[in-house]
């Protein structure tokens, strides 16, 4: 039987991924985002967005014009949230190093997340670093969602084995 984890409690200056809401929200972020991979910064701006969902740390939105698009290479296959519409898929080629499926983006959303339709996402487990403000990034377990867990987040996190069903 499914029994929903126990929510860890934030002490101050944190959030619980637990009070975050579902349907998801999208939030501005003026603090600086960085992506980085075989050395060289593939992403990085003071415009991006988050979104925040029950569960799952919060994902990270780059808008195109800050992003090296010529790093981008488009993947086959797609998937599909039911709340942001459908995704495509981006792996990143700096030189010789390549990582499959590192980036996403919405190239149509649904009217709620017009404001991140066609920027990109990261998976920090797939690139070399990623940075909120002067921190680094851990990235969320697993391979389905993508979130970035700072500090100020406290979980559990949906995303290792044995939790898609929270």
């Amino acid at each position: 039987m499914f029994k929903r984890p126990l929510r860890v409690v934030p002490g101050p200056g944190q959030e619980s991924v637990w009070d975050y809401p579902r349907p998801p929200r999208i939030e501005k972020v003026t603090d600086r985002l960085i992506v980085t991979f075989a050395g060289q910064t593939v992403a990085e701006t003071t415009e991006g967005y988050r979104v925040l969902e029950t569960s799952h740390p919060p994902v990270y939105y780059f808008p195109p014009d800050n992003v090296r698009e010529d790093f981008l290479v488009p993947e086959a296959g797609r998937s599909f949230c039911e709340f942001k519409g459908p995704a495509n898929y981006w792996s990143l080629e700096v030189g010789e190093a390549r990582s499959q499926q590192a980036a996403w983006n919405y190239p149509e959303t649904t009217q709620p997340f017009r404001k991140i339709q066609g920027f990109y996402a990261f998976y920090a487990s797939r690139v070399e670093a990623c940075w909120v403000g002067d921190e680094q990034v851990q990235s969320q377990e697993g391979d389905f969602y993508g979130g970035w867990i700072t500090g100020n987040i406290v979980g559990p996190f949906k995303g290792a084995p044995g939790t898609r069903g929270w």
